[in-house]
């Protein structure tokens, strides 16, 4: 009998554990089945960019904004981007009546007359840098800004005034309509009319000059000072460099901007985004000789205030 009620007690223990054991994996599998559940991502499909975009503006950003937009086109093969010059006051007129998505300019909407700048949002995009260039065989590495001012406006005439070579001044100016003769003339010239001299617009064929030129000064974006052909002038002592114009020590610089007519949206927006990108301000921006606006420590208004960051 006892025999009997001990075989019985044991299988009733068995069978216990059998169904502890039972219950216990169930409730590991639910676990592990609900932890797949709530840990699995779900993966967003990045919506496919098309359609077609109108550039217009600035002659000196097209190069820029070209490149970007193949660079673009590259990455996105169903989006096509048409990239034209024809002057700031082209790409503002035209993006401010709407004929194009996005205008260039050298200059703030605000500083050219007839354009509705309340209208257009402002998207700046790069900076570029620009300071006097001489002869090499002048002899000055270093000028004040009261004397450069007096050598553009034709009150010192010869570099012996300025203890350079006994040589008469040659001034090469850029045409009216310029772009890099409105920067220079603002933040250089702290907008004094410079004297009559050649003129001249390409900065490469200005560079030329300049260095076969005995006696002359002109003036040049950073990005053309590669050689000895010419020399670049410090202005005050500060020299002209990427880190003075930002931190902004160095005043002759300017932002280029694109303007959108209200703001940017859909492929428009895409693209400016896409020029603010890290690889495009610290790669290409570069190579094209601009500096990228994201590094700036400071900003400018369209007076020409500036302040810090």
């Amino acid at each position: 009998m006892k025999s009997l009620k001990k075989l019985s007690l044991l299988t009733l223990l068995a069978a216990l554990m059998v169904f502890a054991a039972a219950c216990g994996g169930g409730a590991s599998t639910d676990k592990t089945e609900g932890k797949d559940k709530t840990t699995t991502p779900k993966t967003e499909e990045k919506k496919e960019l098309s359609g077609s975009l109108s550039v217009s503006g600035s002659s000196a950003m097209q190069p820029l904004v070209a490149a970007a937009a193949e660079e673009f086109m590259n990455e996105n093969p169903n989006v096509d981007i048409q990239v034209n010059a024809g002057g700031s006051g082209t790409g503002l007129s035209q993006v401010a009546e709407g004929s194009v998505q996005i205008g260039n300019s050298d200059v703030f909407a605000e500083e050219k007359e007839g354009i509705p700048a309340d209208q257009l949002v402002d998207h700046k995009v790069a900076v570029v840098g620009m300071t006097a260039a001489v002869n090499p065989k002048v002899g000055i590495k270093d000028i004040k800004k009261a004397d450069l001012i007096k050598v553009f406006t034709g009150k010192i005439t010869n570099w012996k005034e300025l203890g350079g070579k006994d040589q008469k001044i040659v001034l090469v100016n850029r045409p009216d309509s310029s772009g890099t003769r409105a920067i220079f003339n603002k933040f250089a010239l702290d907008g004094a009319t410079p004297a009559e001299g050649i003129t001249e617009d390409s900065s490469n064929t200005v560079k030329k000059i300049i260095n076969e030129t005995d006696g002359a000064i002109g003036y040049l974006a950073f990005s053309y000072f590669t050689d000895d052909s010419v020399t670049p002038l410090a202005i005050d002592g500060i020299e002209p460099t990427e880190e003075n114009v930002q931190s902004g020590k160095f005043p002759v610089w300017a932002y280029q901007h694109s303007y959108t007519k209200g703001e940017a949206d859909g492929l428009a927006k895409a693209f400016l985004d896409y020029l603010m990108s890290d690889d495009i301000q610290n790669t290409l921006l570069k190579e094209q000789g601009y500096l990228p606006v994201t590094k700036m420590k400071v900003e400018r208004d369209a007076k020409g205030n500036q302040k810090n960051l």
